[in-house]
């Protein structure tokens, strides 16, 4: 039997970092052999994680990327923005197989990374080598690639949304308007009053209205898509439930098409994917239905009154939309079967 692969998960005590966790524990052909957190340094991840008794060996530590790397062959950087940089550079640079959850290896240019997160990007020569991690869209350069960036939740249900339309012509590439709702967890697992439970209960709210930082990444693999620049209206809104994304997409039609035919073209698109499925006419997914999946489930209508594509996607933010992917990036990289660890029912209910 073949030695497993060694994998270290670089803030291990967020959502994120404890998903992977998760998922890791049913891969048989990984081992996680190292985990880092800088406020839970010193405790055991069943410590921090209860429902996680199976990691009683691995004792969460600081980062050091330096004494890090001889610990795993693959890091998985569930990181903040910034503080992901100088960790994913080093270990990159010492030849680990790198997979980023945060921002910063996803935009492409980074004078657009430092306009959006208000910080400078000090690393370009590893910006230049990221590969976008959406495997739908960039498989055959996934396998080939040594650092991945994995792309942010609402970017992934958004653009398995739109690609399908935009790419066979049926939709055009102007006033797309994007409105996704996300569960609290999307936050990230951090001491801010506005995410408490009393906060959150019995409301729902629209936040970083125009100026949510997923937008020039949804924008950005648009455009490659369409060929030209791609400009969005995108709103984000917090949902009052621990998990998931469900994301209402407009489309303006380039022509006149029924709901039957436009699906047709989406299946077309999508038949191969083991994680994307798209639902039957008059179908419109819900986010119990992947809910601990690392699926995206779609469906859509054409409405001809308004000549328009109205497209519904749902993923679970913390599977699809972070840790699910990052380990589909990891099969894919690794050589592995790609939906290893990650063919699991939806949680229900």
């Amino acid at each position: 039997m073949a030695a497993k692969l060694k994998a270290a998960i670089c803030g291990a005590s967020g959502y994120a970092g404890a998903e992977l966790l998760r998922v890791l524990h049913a891969h048989p052909m990984v081992e996680v052999t190292a985990a880092t957190s800088e406020r839970s340094a010193g405790m055991s991840v069943p410590e921090v994680f209860p429902h996680l008794p199976g990691y009683a060996g691995i004792t969460l530590e600081q980062l050091d990327a330096e004494s890090l790397a001889g610990k795993a062959d693959v890091f998985f950087m569930a990181l903040p923005h910034k503080t992901s940089q100088p960790a994913v550079a080093e270990l990159f640079r010492k030849g680990k197989l790198v997979i980023d959850l945060s921002a910063d290896f996803r935009l492409r240019d980074k004078k657009i990374y430092e306009l959006w997160y208000k910080t400078p990007h000090t690393h370009p020569q590893a910006l230049g080598k990221a590969v976008y991690g959406l495997p739908e869209l960039y498989r055959s350069k996934i396998k080939k690639a040594r650092l991945v960036a994995n792309p942010g939740c609402y970017p992934t249900g958004a653009i398995l949304g739109i690609y399908p339309a935009l790419k066979s012509g049926i939709a055009v590439s102007k006033g797309i308007v994007v409105d996704s709702k996300s569960g609290a967890s999307g936050a990230g697992r951090q001491a801010d009053p506005r995410y408490g439970f009393c906060e959150i209960n019995e409301d729902f709210t629209p936040y970083a209205v125009a100026s949510h930082r997923h937008t020039p990444e949804i924008e950005q693999e648009l455009s490659v898509v369409a060929g030209q620049k791609v400009i969005i209206d995108f709103t984000p809104h917090l949902l009052p439930v621990n998990r998931g994304i469900i994301s209402t997409i407009y489309l303006r039609l380039s022509e006149k098409i029924d709901t039957a035919s436009a699906l047709s073209i989406y299946r077309k698109f999508y038949k191969a994917e083991p994680f994307v499925r798209v639902l039957g006419e008059g179908q419109i997914p819900s986010l119990k239905n992947v809910k601990g999946t690392n699926r995206c489930d779609i469906g859509l209508k054409a409405n001809p009154r308004t000549g328009s594509l109205i497209v519904v996607t749902a993923i679970d933010n913390l599977v699809k939309g972070a840790a699910g992917q990052a380990v589909q990036n990891l099969n894919l990289m690794a050589g592995f079967p790609e939906d290893t660890a990650l063919a699991t029912p939806a949680l229900h209910p």
